[in-house]
């Protein structure tokens, strides 16, 4: 084994735990970052570069037919072929975190389209399913195995929120095991069927999962319930008859009790497992062998790499692997660095260069890896891991199209993400669509006060009624700011007055002047 260090140009900050690679006709991509996309690259997928030991990020670009792929971190992703010999094949990519931590439940198939020397487009499709669908969660794994002559996803572990009914102000974001299920699922007919098996009585997450023709084996993996790692190693045959499949579970000995560990395959029966974790605060530095042969497996020792004194004494790790015996490893970087989030990754190669062949693996790995993410999870949560399935190998392009956070425009100062207002709480990393209308960024209008400027609707308080109406109408719109000096600039509309005819003089009415003597003659009269 040999470990080296690889450097990353200007966009390590991108390189966080919970990420994933993809590896299309040898070339890797990178899938799942932290934050949510930015204009340089609104699909959240990369092509990492390896040259020289540097990395280096290209954007990758979706077929106009493709949905929406939000960037998930945690999530379960393995290789679809049409058969298991078949040279073609896609992604299947299942649950996740959102960047505001929301749980997916949505399962995605990502394939590439075309590839030239400047340009990789991949086609994204969302998957529909019935019955007994799986709910959201992250730590799990997928993968699809084969029996007379038919394929099926088979989904099992990972954790998910505290379900609604059982939430209280104290655990409203705390995870728990999801239920030990074993999901199979037809993508042919997009249909689910669960299984409940006796031998299976804890969840788990982040663990260990190959799979080889119709068998799956399950090693360790971490419990929250017990918070324990499981020492057991699991045999899951699925025999797809013309009926109804048929799912059993063995408990086999030589198991390894470990989360978070990396498996890469380095021949076609051989693999190696890598890191993960013993305890809480105890990482495992040790490294076996696995070889499968006739439906048996055997685990064994292996010799370790030399390690630096920056991975013997940091306190966390992750990584995953790359594919054909290589895996990233990361650790944590230094307080003091300039760019902030910044890790340092190193590439262990588990076999020798002359074993190195260009080769399609057919024996699927899945495994789940850590890294403690601080910043949304509680303590430890085994590491919150990622999957890599890949390789990292040159890719002659021009350096121009080279991915650079220093030279993309700060988001968070103009486009979408501004400071639009006093009042504004519209940030990147903490945003939800808000109208129905609104998909991955925040509806904006544009105020006619002054020189002009953008504010989100959201702020401004309009209903999407009124949002809708304005965005029809032909008409200038004013902030809140803006509104009342609008007011008072406005010139107030003259008034015309309306013409009245002069109105006709009343005649006076003659009156008749009575002496003295005939007025008392008259009231003489009248009181007689």
């Amino acid at each position: 084994m040999s470990l080296q260090m690889v450097s990353t140009v200007s966009n390590s900050s991108l390189l966080q735990p919970g990420f994933s690679l993809l590896n299309f006709d040898g070339h890797v991509f990178f899938f799942g970052q932290k934050g949510w996309p930015k204009r340089s690259c609104p699909t959240g997928v990369f092509l990492l570069d390896i040259k020289q030991n540097e990395l280096k990020m290209k954007p990758v670009f979706f077929s106009k037919d493709s949905c929406y792929l939000p960037p998930l971190r945690y999530p379960a992703l393995c290789t679809l072929r049409s058969d298991a010999r078949a040279d073609e094949y896609q992604y299947i990519i299942h649950g996740g975190k959102t960047p505001n931590n929301d749980l997916s439940d949505k399962i995605y198939f990502i394939s590439l389209v075309s590839k030239t020397s400047k340009k990789m487009t991949f086609q994204c499709i969302e998957k529909d399913l019935g019955g007994d669908v799986p709910e959201a969660r992250y730590g799990h794994t997928i993968n699809i195995v084969h029996s007379r002559g038919k394929s099926m996803s088979v989904l099992f572990g990972g954790r998910s929120y505290t379900p609604l009914a059982q939430r209280t102000t104290e655990t409203w974001n705390s995870v728990v095991d999801c239920l030990p299920s074993v999901f199979l699922i037809d993508f042919e007919f997009g249909c689910c069927t669960s299984y409940i098996l006796p031998e299976l009585q804890d969840g788990l997450s982040f663990h260990v999962s190959i799979a080889r023709d119709d068998t799956i084996y399950i090693l360790g993996g971490h419990s929250l319930q017990n918070n324990t790692r499981s020492p057991n190693l699991y045999k899951l045959k699925i025999d797809l008859p013309l009926g109804s499949p048929a799912v059993t579970c063995t408990i086999l000995p030589g198991g390894i009790s470990v989360s978070s560990a990396i498996v890469t395959q380095i021949s076609d029966n051989e693999f190696v497992l890598v890191g993960g974790y013993h305890s809480d605060n105890q990482k495992r530095l040790e490294c076996n062998t696995i070889v499968l042969e006739d439906s048996k497996i055997e685990i064994v020792e292996s010799v370790c790499p030399e390690w630096t004194p920056d991975i013997k004494h940091c306190r966390t790790w992750f990584g995953c692997d790359m594919g054909k015996g290589s895996v990233l490893l990361g650790i944590p970087g230094a307080n003091k660095q300039i760019i902030p989030d910044a890790n340092y990754f190193y590439i262990l190669r588990c076999k020798g260069g002359e074993e190195d062949k260009e080769e399609e693996l057919i024996t699927q790995t899945c495994s789940q890896t850590s890294s403690e993410d601080p910043g949304d999870s509680t303590p430890f949560e085994d590491s919150e891991e990622f999957c890599f399935s890949a390789e990292a190998n040159s890719f002659d392009a021009d350096d121009a199209d080279t991915y650079n956070e220093d030279d993309e425009e700060d988001e968070s100062e103009t486009g979408y993400w501004i400071t639009c207002c006093a009042s504004c709480n519209i940030d990147i990393n903490t945003w939800v669509p808000f109208y129905s209308t609104e998909l991955s960024k925040p509806a904006m209008i544009l105020c006619s006060g002054g020189a002009g400027h953008w504010v989100h609707a959201q702020c401004m308080d309009l209903s999407e009624t009124m949002l809708l109406r304005l965005s029809e109408a032909n008409v200038k719109y004013f902030c809140n700011k803006h509104i009342d000096l609008n007011k008072g600039l406005q010139t107030p509309q003259k008034v015309m007055c309306l013409k009245k005819p002069p109105m006709k003089p009343l005649r006076k009415k003659k009156t008749m002047k009575l002496s003295t003597s005939t007025k008392k003659s008259f009231l003489r009269r009248l009181f007689e």
